[in-house]
């Protein structure tokens, strides 16, 4: 189940168009507060939550709906590609963004993709998953290895995200304990093989 947030009925009826036709589920609110008490009563696998909305705007709702929940995926519809919005709302729990004006390929592309990661991460709603390891961390990770279609190490990884080369390490180390991931070894022509990692 899908819950459209948005105080614009006719984006609204768009969005719910895209869903209904790739078999999702929908339930919708006109503004950020009553979006947020269904969720609250639904709970929803994944919210669409507009950026420009009155009263309670996109950053506030996501905050809120992040208080409630840790894992479950939120996209943003946005037509601002500033940088410093997108780290706002990511730094507030947003998963993803979806520009406006809304593509159906584009954005049922990433429903689908964020309800995979909404699965992998569903039921984690403390901070931490066990010691050293924060919800938000794996959920960059995670997110960043599914967009990938080749096997990566450490380095590559690390140069791609925000993260440490020894917190990557730690955190892809989990993901292998937990079965979610795969250590693929590399030999090239000399020297030690190359460890790449790769969600299963």
């Amino acid at each position: 189940m899908i819950l459209i947030i948005d105080d614009n009925e006719d984006i609204r009826f768009t969005i719910r168009e895209i869903c209904e036709f790739a078999n999702w589920k929908v339930i919708e609110a006109a503004s950020g507060k009553s979006g947020v008490e269904l969720f609250t009563k639904m709970k929803p696998d994944l919210v669409i939550v507009d950026y420009h909305m009155s009263e309670w705007d996109g950053l506030k709702t996501t905050k809120e709906l992040r208080r409630q929940n840790q894992s479950v995926p939120i996209i943003v519809l946005t037509i601002d590609e500033r940088q410093e919005i997108a780290n706002e709302f990511l730094n507030a729990g947003a998963s993803d963004f979806a520009l406006k004006p809304i593509k159906a390929p584009d954005l049922i592309s990433r429903i689908r993709l964020n309800l995979k990661i909404g699965k992998l991460t569903k039921g984690q709603s403390e901070a931490f998953v066990e010691k050293g390891i924060n919800v938000e961390t794996l959920r960059t990770i995670k997110n960043f290895l599914l967009h990938q279609t080749d096997a990566l190490t450490i380095a590559e990884i690390q140069k791609e995200l925000p993260v440490a080369y020894q917190t990557v390490h730690r955190y892809l180390n989990h993901l292998v304990d937990k079965g979610e991931a795969e250590v693929i070894s590399h030999y090239g022509n000399k020297g030690r093989p190359k460890n790449k990692y790769k969600l299963l």
